[in-house]
């Protein structure tokens, strides 16, 4: 029903643009898509030049929608603009439901875990400015029973040493308050001891703990798993031998997180940069093979610890549906001019300039013998070629009961599937068996 609904809401708007106005809704439709368009060259002026065009690429980015509204208005054609995004958003929204129904995500398998005696939790108290304080989580873990070490900003400790030591001295688990770099490093300790691992997301953006589902507004929910908690077998990202519990990034976002004052001026920094990153001026070409696949020249790579449900993680809103499926995604991002940043803005996925691929085995290579590389946000320079691989079910997470982040991501658009769901036969809901028939082989 809801893909039937989503179908008739796309040929009410194509209709509604046909006939309604007459020549207005040529109006509409030309003047969104240029305006869009427009924006988007403007955007890539600002970003990948300086100057007189970076000023006139921020004109065009801001002038470019407002001329569209204003056009709208003296046409007396807002109303009928508005309505017709309010329709097109309640078509999405049926479009996406069904799809998601259709093929709901399977939750990631979770069996009963055993409680801790030892467990052991590493803290950074300067993480997402200072939660460890701000929630109380030191004396919260201390009272479920846990032994916590609060690591000294003014003295890098590694970390990794600490977990190894810990898990000598009999700590039956290892956990981290801190950001996805810091995850990564003791979650390997973890799985290289078979110790069940607690996710405490302390950080700033915590990735890893919201594809698991934990509370990030609240980190000290975490803790509760080591009274009643359940556990989770996740993969494990491993890139020339180092863990990664999300992305391991290649290209200009790893060419600008290796200046040292972007930790303190990141979008400063990024601007100062990206016009000789993206034309090549100091950046290095790469290449890559995912599997049998090549990509050739990307100026942006990003390998994930499984793939993300759409391409919204390059702008950090993605999600990965399971971390558990096995195999690694892979993002190519290769964008030549302000044209071909239209094209990738307005087709997205079917663009050339955007590739979206999944393996087992990403091996990267470049034109010089060491590249930059960004693994969970840290910046690290690996001799090429680097390969990235995934240990299937590697790590053992220790998660709380109840995770008020567990909801399936919004699948990507498809309006081939849809049209299939709407008119072809009902598909079988995955994971639902249907019931035992003439054309069915009984249990």
């Amino acid at each position: 029903m809801l893909a039937r609904l989503a179908v008739l809401g796309l040929v009410g708007d194509v209709l509604v643009l046909a006939f309604a106005v007459g020549e207005g809704s040529l109006v509409v439709l030309g003047g969104g898509l240029l305006g869009l368009v427009l924006c988007v060259v403007g955007l890539w002026w600002f970003v990948a030049h300086r100057g007189f065009v970076r000023f006139l690429g921020a004109l065009l980015a801001v002038a470019a929608p407002a001329a569209v509204l204003v056009l709208l208005t003296f046409e007396g054609l807002w109303l009928l603009a508005l309505l017709l995004a309010v329709c097109w958003a309640a078509t999405l929204a049926c479009a996406r439901a069904a799809l998601r129904r259709s093929r709901p995500e399977r939750p990631m398998r979770a069996v009963a875990a055993v409680r801790p005696e030892r467990p052991l939790l590493i803290m950074n108290p300067v993480s997402g400015s200072g939660k460890v304080e701000r929630f109380h989580l030191v004396g919260r873990a201390e009272e479920l029973g846990a032994r916590v070490i609060l690591l000294d900003p003014a003295a890098p400790a590694d970390v990794a040493a600490l977990a190894r030591r810990g898990v000598d001295e009999g700590a039956d688990l290892l956990g981290v308050a801190g950001g996805d770099g810091t995850q990564a490093l003791v979650a390997a300790v973890a799985a290289e001891h078979g110790v069940p691992f607690l996710v405490i997301p302390a950080g700033t953006r915590n990735h890893f703990a919201m594809d698991l589902g934990l509370d990030r507004a609240d980190p000290s929910r975490a803790l509760e798993a080591l009274a009643d908690g359940e556990e989770l077998r996740v993969d494990l990202g491993d890139v020339a031998g180092r863990a990664f519990v999300n992305t391991v990034s290649f290209g200009v976002y790893a060419d600008v997180v290796q200046h040292p004052e972007y930790r303190d001026n990141k979008t400063g920094t990024a601007l100062n940069l990206l016009p000789e990153l993206l034309a090549g001026d100091e950046g290095r070409r790469l290449d890559a093979r995912v599997d049998g696949d090549a990509l050739d020249g990307p100026q942006a790579l990003l390998v994930s610890n499984n793939p993300y449900a759409s391409p919204d993680v390059l702008s950090g809103a993605g999600r990965r549906p399971r971390l558990d499926g096995g195999a690694l995604g892979v993002l190519a991002v290769k964008v030549e001019g302000a044209a071909h940043a239209a094209d990738v803005a307005v087709w997205g996925t079917q663009s050339q300039g955007l590739s979206a691929l999944t393996g087992r085995r990403v091996e990267v290579t470049a034109d010089a013998d060491e590249i930059p590389v960004a693994v969970d946000g840290e910046a690290l320079r690996m001799a090429t070629p680097v390969v990235c691989a995934l240990r299937p079910g590697a790590l053992r997470v220790l998660v709380p009961r109840d995770r008020p982040g567990t909801v399936a991501p919004a699948p990507p658009m498809d309006w081939r599937r849809l049209l299939r769901l709407a008119f072809g036969r009902p598909a079988r809901t995955e994971g639902v068996p249907r019931p035992p028939g003439p054309d069915t082989p009984s249990a």
